[in-house]
């Protein structure tokens, strides 16, 4: 069941911790170039996030002990997923991955702000990249935006991802299925789920005070996806390109007002 959140004052907050994600994007934006590495980014993040009293949430995420026909997962070790190229997410930041001319990286950054969280991924372009890497971006952009439309009181979430798949497979590109949007709050991932496939009318029918992430992962070929050896990085099957971007919003009575904006 998903969380409501009811109070202007917890809006607000999660506004905060929102605000301060878009801020690291803005810091970030002239070291991604050619030449900078992965690491150096998550660095740079890191020390703005905590230099603003807050904590770097995926730093240490997600470790599983594993057992009962489970591989153990190590912590994620960054401050942010950097997904370069035929990443598709959860891209571990590394002194040896430098940046070239032609890439692209998709950067997810997520804080806990005051108790609060936000979460939100861009793709930058490196240098200049190629007609279909651009095209890619612009895309996945729109999908998302499209899917932010839907997020309207009294929709369901079938409406969201029907509205981006429709649009991503109209300009022939593919959208990744076992990876989603989830609910935030005062933790990372809540209920509901989001997925950012499906048909419309169908899922969940949404309520005003739900706050969730939108965040469509668009592919060049193949939907299907593989875990690395380091059981965080996910590839596309066909080491095709991939694109992000993803925004917090709260669910309203009238337009979704979004989290993780200036």
């Amino acid at each position: 069941m998903a969380v409501l959140i009811k109070s202007r004052k917890e809006i607000d907050k999660l506004r905060e911790a929102g605000r301060l994600v878009a801020e690291t994007f803005e810091v970030l934006r002239p070291h991604v170039k050619p030449g900078t590495t992965t690491a150096e980014l998550d660095k740079i993040a890191e020390d703005y996030i905590r230099s603003h009293n807050a904590i770097p949430i995926y730093k240490g995420y997600g470790a599983h002990p594993g057992g009962h026909g489970r591989p153990a997962i190590p912590p994620f070790p960054g401050t942010i997923c950097a997904s370069v190229n035929e990443v598709i997410c959860h891209g571990i930041p590394s002194d040896k991955q430098v940046l070239q001319d032609g890439d692209i990286i998709g950067v997810d950054i997520g804080v806990i702000l005051n108790g609060w969280v936000g979460d939100s991924c861009m793709t930058y372009a490196v240098g200049n990249i190629d007609e279909e890497s651009q095209r890619l971006m612009d895309v996945t952009r729109k999908c998302m935006d499209l899917g932010i439309e839907q997020a309207r009181h009294g929709n369901r979430l079938g409406d969201i991802g029907a509205a981006i798949q429709t649009y991503a497979e109209s300009n022939g590109f593919s959208v990744v299925r076992d990876l989603v949007g989830h609910g935030v709050g005062r933790s990372l991932h809540e209920d509901p789920n989001v997925p950012h496939f499906g048909r419309a009318g169908t899922g969940m029918r949404l309520q005003k005070g739900m706050v969730f992430t939108i965040e469509p992962m668009i592919n060049v070929g193949t939907y299907e996806t593989n875990t690395l050896a380091d059981r965080w990085t996910i590839v596309t099957a066909d080491r095709k390109r991939s694109a992000q971007y993803e925004h917090s919003l709260a669910v309203t009575d009238g337009e979704p007002e979004l989290l993780t904006v200036l």
